[in-house]
């Protein structure tokens, strides 16, 4: 049985502007290292489906879905429509939005019913940074958060991990999900960076580490055994969701975590176990940051090769 790889051409149609750092071309470099080093051989290629509105509204308020609906239809073709200082859409960005989301609902359905036994999702825009109600961060639907949800739902799951390792911290996430003690949050990110804020869990269900700058690799994995090991030991989760973010990476100038491949590949390690121990293995990752492209593309690929069991 193999893994699931999802993604979508429409993702690579959203686009925020010349120089953006979420850029369509994030996508082709975690494709082309993955097809480079073999790893696609083992992995079922799929097209991302549209997210429905029952399957969004999980996540986000009725409200919020109509306003960013109304605004995208208002997008001129060729144009850009500004959300927030840094986030911008484009004539094809919501439906983009609608197949990363999809691309989320797929992976769980698949990764649930034991058609698949993981699942990656390479897709764009990312989510974590939105909230029930608002978009921002180059976020318009969480779509991982989708995903939990559409598992709770659909799938009778009563517990499951979220775990977020990318630089910034997933607010639109801990928004959403700070009051449903079914999941449990687990981030660590760099301090003082957007969206400034994670230093104070906003429930009981969220394990939170702010990491100074240059913090390193020696950190960040403490970090893990120290906080994250423990809580996902305690919580016992039947499934296990990724925030994928690779803008830790020393190369990443989004960041400054220091971070190189192979905490990447670490990290994951450390999941993998988690899931075989009491998730049936069953794992759904979805990519997030990852800015400087050929950083991105090798540490996605060391975390997917752990995730696949290709390693």
């Amino acid at each position: 049985m193999l893994a699931a790889y999802i993604t979508h051409t429409d993702c690579q149609k959203h686009d925020m502007g010349n120089q953006h750092p979420e850029c369509p071309e994030r996508l082709g470099a975690v494709n082309d290292q993955l097809l480079i080093k073999g790893l696609l051989d083992y992995m079922d290629q799929l097209d991302a489906p549209l997210a429905t509105r029952e399957q969004l509204a999980r996540a986000h308020s009725e409200f919020y879905l109509d306003e960013f609906a109304e605004i995208a239809q208002s997008v001129p073709d060729g144009g850009h429509r500004q959300i927030d200082p840094d986030t911008n859409i484009n004539e094809f960005s919501y439906q983009a939005a609608l197949r990363a989301a999809g691309a989320a609902v797929l992976a769980t359905n698949l990764v649930a019913a034991g058609q698949a036994p993981v699942a990656f999702c390479n897709i764009r825009p990312p989510g974590h940074h939105a909230e029930r109600s608002n978009a921002g961060g180059f976020c318009f639907f969480n779509n991982v958060v989708v995903g939990i949800r559409h598992a709770l739902a659909q799938h009778g799951m009563e517990r499951v991990a979220l775990i977020d390792f990318d630089v910034h911290h997933g607010n639109g996430s801990e928004d959403i999900l700070f009051d449903d003690q079914r999941v449990l949050m687990c981030s660590i990110f760099e301090k003082n960076l957007y969206p400034f804020c994670g230093d104070v869990p906003m429930g009981a269900n969220m394990i939170n580490v702010g990491l100074p700058s240059r913090s390193g690799s020696e950190a960040f994995r403490q970090a893990v055994m120290d906080a994250w090991l423990p809580a996902l030991e305690k919580f016992q989760p039947q499934m296990i969701f990724i925030s994928a973010g690779f803008d830790g990476h020393r190369e990443d100038d989004m960041g400054n975590l220091a971070l190189v491949e192979s905490d990447y590949e670490w990290v994951t390690k450390q999941l993998v176990q988690i899931a075989q121990k009491y998730c049936q293995g069953r794992i759904v990752s979805c990519l997030e940051g990852g800015y400087d492209l050929s950083s991105l593309g090798r540490s996605a690929t060391a975390h997917v090769r752990v995730l696949i069991g290709a390693d």
